[in-house]
């Protein structure tokens, strides 16, 4: 899949192509329905699937005060683009300059003038625009001005409580601790990533040696508790998984420890060497919530039960 990290970088010769657009925070279900429209309808006509993009989330700007938790990494959304097939993404460094582009100079210095679309596919709730003020409707006038086809698709709904399926609803539902439903929405589990830094060692000192992660920003970290998961140690390079025990949280058990931080011990190993290493913590399944222990010994035990529910969670033999 061909990158562009500008609107410069696309060729001169670049052909008419098939966009679809849009943030696309964890490439959820819905928008891998999307992707997958303007894959296969590309094919069709025999030319490039582009995916524009856009970084950072224009709400990191727009609401300076307020962002919204990242669900992916850039690096993963590629990394997940490129699995569906695309031939290219632009990825449109979002500004203050840009979000105050008029929905006419969007679609027609940017969709039709840099990237040939010849059709567009898009959300059924998509706006651009300065101040969104553009919409499906907006995007087909302009279209049909341009000689763009534009198709807006309906919403996928979730399976169990028929919300339509969002990164605001996956946002909520990671934030409360429903990785399962996170799960199923994102059609893959939940990851966080960053770089393992040095803790306090505490775990070490009881038998569980943890990955203390300093997360990217932003991250959408899951409620407090413990959860079972894996560390990929190294996940955009030489690949390696180990299922994990994951917690997030303050160690209550300690009272000095107020800081919030998310740790995974991958329980099968002994001997990884993790700090200063990049690594994705994949979140599976809730076992259950932070709690405060009366002594370490308590807390040890607690540890080697939730281990034991994890294997099972996980697929293992438990012995």
């Amino acid at each position: 899949m061909k990158i562009w990290d500008d609107l410069s970088e696309v060729p001169n010769d670049w052909p008419e192509s098939v966009v679809t657009i849009g943030v696309f925070d964890g490439v959820h279900r819905g928008h891998r329905e999307l992707i997958r429209r303007a894959v296969n309808r590309a094919r069709v006509l025999e030319v490039p699937s582009v995916v524009l993009t856009f970084w950072p989330n224009p709400a990191e700007v727009v609401k300076r005060g307020d962002p919204p938790a990242r669900l992916s990494t850039l690096e993963q959304r590629l990394r997940l683009f490129a699995e569906l097939g695309v031939s290219a993404t632009l990825v449109l460094p979002f500004t203050p300059e840009l979000s105050q582009a008029s929905p006419e100079m969007f679609a027609g210095n940017i969709v039709a003038e840099g990237l040939r679309a010849a059709e567009v596919i898009v959300g059924e709730n998509f706006r651009f625009g300065h101040r969104a003020r553009g919409d499906v409707a907006m995007m087909t006038e302009v279209g049909k001005r341009l000689g763009i086809n534009v198709q807006g698709v309906h919403l996928l709904t979730a399976d169990r409580d028929g919300d339509a399926i969002s990164s605001t609803l996956i946002r909520r539902q990671v934030a409360e601790g429903q990785i399962a439903a996170a799960n199923r929405a994102l059609a893959r589990p939940h990851r966080v990533e960053g770089i393992v830094v040095a803790g306090e060692g505490r775990g070490r000192e009881m038998g569980f040696p943890t990955a203390n992660l300093a997360t990217t920003p932003y991250a959408a970290v899951p409620a407090d508790g413990v959860y079972a998961g894996r560390i990929v140690v190294d996940p955009y390079g030489d690949a390696k998984v180990h299922r994990a025990a994951i917690s997030v949280g303050t160690n209550p058990t300690f009272d000095e420890d107020i800081t919030r931080r998310v740790e995974a011990w991958a329980y099968e190993e002994d001997d990884l060497e993790l700090y200063d290493v990049p690594v994705a913590v994949d979140f599976a399944e809730l076992i259950r919530g932070q709690e405060k222990f009366s002594s370490t010994e308590e807390l040890v035990a607690a540890v080697d039960a939730d281990v034991a529910k994890i294997k099972t969670v996980m697929g293992e033999q438990v012995r």
